[in-house]
């Protein structure tokens, strides 16, 4: 018999704009979910400290003050903030997936963190791509945010919403044979509830692998400020779409399209062998001869230092993140 581990997907809403008290909320979400014998607990997209859907409502040139105060609100990596979630995370036994808007330097990112069951901050993932009109606030990814994580409780990885859309995307991740991927979604436009669990759905039955979807809600505090700063625009009370995949595609747990939850499933890995004996997209049922995909696997930095600038060749010196 296989691995089997219990995960949970944490359908939870921001206390919006705080950094301090989203922290502090999803440490008790972590609690919960390891009292619960969960090895993983997924968050959503951003929710430290909230999804600004402001860009969605109101003119670019409106939004400095909220931007500003959304920048001093984002997460430092590592920093004070990481190093509360990955003790939550050890006291739990509980492996934690957040989404959180980061910032280094003068930019700040879309991210994806990852801290073992130990308490151990294993990888963290930049938004290759920013969506639309996201692109105003947050920078992009590179080639380093394409990882897969060994860890004590299965090979995992994630992407984040739109990056879903994206084939190549997907299959730089599932290439690296995930056992469990987290999905990270906004939440709160029901709008995209379809295109949330078709994207789950269809991740898993391309991968042969679980997937922990996680989305927010739309909370009445937040559509108030929404309404204070420039209107709430199409968005209501509700609109999260949280769930748990199994690697044929079937749903194990939600969707879950109304307020806070957590959702739980077992994972029996036994069912990942089952599908990749008949189509394992990046083992057996691959065509490397007709079809291939490359991965520029480099840190991308606007400056390149040359240690001797007599040599006809620049030695790539990366400057790293402050």
């Amino acid at each position: 018999m296989g691995t089997r581990i219990k995960v949970a997907v944490a359908q939870v809403a921001p206390i919006f704009l705080n950094r301090d008290a989203t922290v502090k909320k999803v440490c008790d979400w972590i609690a919960r979910a390891g009292s619960e014998g969960a090895r993983w607990v997924v968050f959503p997209e951003t929710v430290i400290p909230g999804y600004p859907y402001w860009l969605m409502t109101m003119p670019s040139m409106a939004t400095g003050a909220i931007n500003r105060e959304f920048f001093e609100n984002s997460v430092i990596v590592p920093g004070v903030e990481t190093g509360g979630l990955a003790a939550a995370a050890r006291d739990a036994r509980c492996g934690v997936v957040i989404g959180v808007s980061e910032r280094a330097g003068g930019t700040m990112y879309n991210s994806q963190l990852f801290f073992s069951p130990e308490g151990v901050l294993i990888g963290r993932r930049r938004k290759l791509m920013p969506t639309f009109h996201e692109r105003m606030i947050w920078g992009r990814g590179d080639g380093t945010d394409l990882y897969a994580f060994d860890t004590s409780a299965g090979r995992v990885g994630g992407l984040i919403c739109y990056e879903h859309s994206n084939a190549l995307f997907c299959y730089a991740m599932q290439s690296q044979r995930e056992e469990i991927h987290f999905a990270l979604w906004p939440g709160g436009m029901h709008w995209i509830s379809n295109v949330v669990e078709a994207a789950a759905r269809n991740y898993a039955f391309q991968s042969q692998a679980f997937v922990a979807s996680a989305s927010s809600v739309m909370t009445q505090d937040i559509l108030d400020w929404l309404s204070e700063h420039g209107g709430a625009g199409k968005f209501s009370i509700g609109g999260g779409h949280s769930c748990i995949v199994a690697p044929f595609g079937e749903l194990l747990a939600g969707p879950a399209p109304e307020g806070e939850v957590l959702l739980t499933a077992e994972l029996d890995f036994d069912r990942i062998t089952d599908r990749k004996i008949i189509t394992d997209c990046a083992g057996h049922y691959a065509r490397p001869d007709v079809v291939r995909l490359l991965i520029e696997r480099g840190q991308q930095s606007p400056v390149v230092e040359c240690p001797d600038t007599s040599s006809e060749r620049c030695a790539d010196v990366r400057i790293t993140d402050a």
